[in-house]
């Protein structure tokens, strides 16, 4: 069995030494979602929606409108040229409303309550001026929110994920099946759209839990119980997947005795996320990263945390950051290895969790793949810990530094203490200059 990662005290390679909390919610803290280069939102259970600044964790408005839980929450920017970039978010409740906001004045622009369920996610077409929101079905809407067209009642479960396609499409995880819906404009020469169903997808075995848009060509999905499906998003073929050990075809005794012996979480692909290059999955308590070139897995930790990986994020340059639901955040460095690796790193999830042996025959031609290609791993370069409980998600503001949301009802601002120290002994050599107190020379 492989322990958890441990950092000592001295991270020499973790900017992040200081810290904000901010305080204001009464519950679970599920969402954060940025505004702009310096304003965020969050929202959870306690149905409040709050706007900082992330620079100085400032509280700038307390939005109330919702009964209950918040289940989405997305931001939609004006796109119109005669007025100023106007900054919105709108927001989804179990008490089966979506409100629109402004972020400017922290006023309730509009609320749609003709919902016959709770809408679970939002997404924002840009580019078509239109937002979508997905619950028992789903439904396309302008900015003034009229309801342009829904699609008919598709399941009790309903909609829990949504990724925007090429060619005015969208995919829809309902389920275990992926659905396929096109927009197209009305025939009338009014501006309204219509929506179609073109294609259901179903090659997974679980409820997919987690869908990413990696470019206009490929988008990737992950279950519930480990499939990682690679998907061309022109023609919603499979270009790849890493889902072997769930072949019953193949192991049809072997299935029932895996899924006892694995807790429910253990192979979950919680959440996905993606550059140009690799898809960086959070998988259990593991975090995986998966070259899309490659199609194989070139980096793992397979116990990244104590706790199963909620949310995984790459940074702008080789580095990752993870939460989890054991109250951690940790920062990854992707490191390339100087020498041969003794054994080959697996190249399907099978090997990663140890489900028997695979064949010698396999092994020989992952050996041989792996020849001339370069080996990376994932060394840990640092430990945040300031929260009591499970780590929902986080926001990277660059030089501004992290936003944390936690079950714990807080939110964490993750600073850069160098940063910090300077601009504060900037701030005051600034005001010694105005008092007359400091002759400054440049």
């Amino acid at each position: 069995k492989s322990s958890v990662q441990t950092i000592g005290e001295e991270q020499i390679q973790n900017p992040y030494t200081e810290l904000l909390v901010l305080k204001g919610h009464q519950d679970i803290v599920r969402f954060l979602v940025q505004i702009d280069n310096y304003r965020f939102a969050s929202a959870g259970d306690d149905g409040i929606i709050f706007l900082w600044n992330a620079q100085t964790g400032e509280k700038l408005f307390e939005l109330h409108g919702h009964t209950q839980k918040i289940t989405a929450i997305a931001p939609f920017s004006s796109s119109d040229a005669s007025e100023e970039n106007k900054h919105l978010i709108l927001t989804a409740s179990a008490d089966r409303t979506v409100i629109v906001w402004d972020c400017t004045s922290g006023r309730q622009v509009q609320k749609v309550s003709c919902f016959h369920s709770t809408v679970k996610c939002l997404t924002v077409l840009q580019r078509l001026d239109v937002w979508l929101s997905g619950g028992s079905d789903l439904c396309v809407w302008n900015r003034k929110l009229d309801l342009l067209c829904k699609t008919s009642h598709l399941t009790d479960a309903g909609i829990s994920a949504l990724v925007e396609l090429p060619k005015n499409c969208v995919a829809a995880a309902v389920g275990k099946e992926l659905i396929i819906f096109r927009l197209f404009a009305s025939d009338d020469g009014s501006e309204g759209w219509n929506v179609l169903e073109e294609k259901r997808l179903v090659d997974h075995q679980d409820n997919i839990l987690s869908l990413v848009s990696v470019n206009d060509l490929t988008f990737v999905t992950g279950s519930h119980v480990g499939e990682l499906i690679v998907w061309d998003a022109l023609d919603w073929t499979k270009q790849a997947s890493e889902c072997n050990f769930w072949d019953s075809s193949a192991h049809p005794d072997v299935q029932p005795e895996i899924k006892l012996s694995q807790s429910p979480n253990e192979t979950s692909v919680q959440h996905l996320t993606s550059d140009e290059e690799c898809v960086f999955a959070a998988v259990g308590k593991g975090i995986y990263v998966y070259n899309l070139q490659m199609k194989r897995v070139i980096a793992c930790q397979r116990t990244a945390h104590d706790s199963s990986v909620l949310h995984i994020e790459k940074l702008p340059n080789r580095q990752l950051i993870s939460c989890s639901e054991d109250g951690s955040v940790r920062i990854w460095e992707l490191r390339e290895k100087q020498q041969l690796p003794a054994e080959p790193v697996p190249t399907g999830f099978f090997n990663m969790w140890g489900f028997g042996r695979a064949n010698k025959q396999a092994n020989q031609a992952a050996k041989k793949m792996q020849e001339n290609a370069p080996m990376y791993f994932l060394e840990l370069v640092g430990d945040l810990i300031g929260h009591s409980s499970a780590v929902q998600m986080f926001l990277y503001f660059g030089e501004l530094g992290l936003a944390t949301c936690s079950a714990d009802h807080l939110i964490i601002l993750w600073k850069d203490g160098e940063r910090e120290s300077r601009l504060r002994s900037l701030t005051l050599f600034q005001k010694l200059a105005q008092n007359g107190d400091l002759q400054l020379k440049f």
